[in-house]
């Protein structure tokens, strides 16, 4: 029979900081939605922005786009001012879902 050993282990990832919270429900379908894309100007969006909306707008006939210059870059910089005014300029774009893409 095998004997089974036990260890105490210290979990190195310590006590979570900021809560958890649930993202915002899913539209069922992107036809007449408005999407909005944010980028943080690190890596590539210039080029992968207009490759996602052209596949978007292939697949969907009634959908809109605003690019990322219309919000700012969401890293470096003014990404304070830009991260706080996204509520108002998300409700004023009348944006229906949000495509964000970081450079890493």
């Amino acid at each position: 029979m095998k004997t089974v050993e036990e260890f105490e282990a210290l979990w190195p990832g310590g006590v979570n900081a900021v809560p958890a919270i649930s993202p915002a429900p899913r539209p069922v379908d992107l036809n007449g939605k408005r999407i909005g894309f944010l980028w943080d100007y690190v890596f590539r969006g210039d080029e992968i922005f207009p490759v996602l909306e052209r596949a978007l707008a292939e697949a969907y006939d009634d959908i809109e786009f605003v690019g990322y210059d219309a919000f700012g870059s969401t890293f470096a910089g003014d990404e304070h001012e830009t991260l706080a005014a996204l509520p108002r300029r998300l409700k004023e774009l009348e944006i229906d879902a949000v495509v964000s893409g970081v450079g890493g």
